[in-house]
């Protein structure tokens, strides 16, 4: 499904203009699920965190019992040499994946050797800076290793987090609060979350339910290194209710600012603000 324009394709040792087909009727991929990507941005000539998304896909392809066939290294320079056919002024998502081509004799168990592999490259723009989403509570639930593959960036995990988006919308927000088994929050549907009270930032503790983002990482780091105190905990419901500021992290548009959860409405303030140039700073300088 294109959701931008301009785009490329790499598949088979070569890059092709457009989006080309690359999966089978019959691939294990296909019809039972075992794929894996990563994403990553291009913008303003830089593409910041690459190697780590590069890094990840291999990780998560390893978790959903598949052999990597393309080293982060050299998967790098591939997205670079796709990347080159873009002006520095575009803004390109970068889609690196693998899937499974072949099943065990069982046909549920995917065949580790026989694995595609490619690149997909968007043109999609960044959100304006103002851009701002509100968040709702859902039903939906993150799952547990033992559950499914929370360890992996797993396109099988994906219809739970649509579900989450469909319930939320039909009452008027734009993304999901979600919980943990525990009733804990996790995240939401689409991002990581972070919130701030009394000048202090908070995110849910990694507890293995969620990806706990390379994006959500850089912002961490580029905050503690700032000097703002961050901490990573059990949060409730109940704490994004007494929050002064919430934000999300990932991605496809690195900080959205959150104006409200439910009832409670909030300031994209300071904080967030901050966030924000902080790790545009960093990409421009060091991404």
């Amino acid at each position: 499904m294109a959701v931008g324009t301009n785009i490329r394709t790499y598949f088979q040792g070569a890059w092709h203009e457009g989006d080309v087909a690359i999966l089978r009727g019959a691939d294990h991929g296909t019809w039972l699920g075992s794929s894996v990507f990563d994403g990553a941005r291009y913008v303003q000539g830089v593409a910041p965190d690459l190697y780590a998304h590069c890094v990840r896909v291999n990780r998560s392809a390893e978790a959903l019992m598949l052999t990597p066939t393309v080293s982060a290294e050299d998967m790098v320079q591939i997205v670079w040499d796709g990347l080159s056919a873009y002006p520095k002024e575009a803004a390109v998502y970068i889609r690196p994946m693998y899937w499974a081509t072949n099943g065990d004799g069982s046909a549920i168990v995917p065949s580790p050797e026989n694995v595609g592999f490619a690149i997909s490259l968007e043109q999609i723009p960044m959100a304006p800076t103002e851009t701002s989403t509100t968040l709702g509570r859902t039903r939906f639930r993150r799952p547990v290793l033992e559950d499914a593959v929370v360890n992996a960036k797993a396109g099988c995990l994906y219809p739970n987090n649509a579900r989450m988006l469909v319930e939320v919308r039909r009452r008027g927000f734009g993304n999901a609060l979600v919980a943990d088994a525990l009733g804990n929050v996790a995240e939401t549907a689409t991002a990581n979350v972070f919130m701030v009270r009394d000048g202090v930032v908070f995110t849910p503790i990694a507890n293995g339910t969620f990806l706990a983002g390379i994006t959500r990482a850089r912002h961490i780091a580029n905050l503690r290194a700032d000097g703002v105190e961050v901490q990573e905990t059990v949060l409730s419901f109940a704490d994004f209710e007494t929050a002064e500021e919430v934000f999300l992290t990932g991605n496809m548009n690195k900080i959205t600012p959150v104006s409200g959860f439910e009832d409670t409405s909030y300031q994209i303030g300071p904080v967030t603000r901050r966030a924000r140039q902080l790790y545009w700073d960093w990409a421009l300088s060091d991404g």
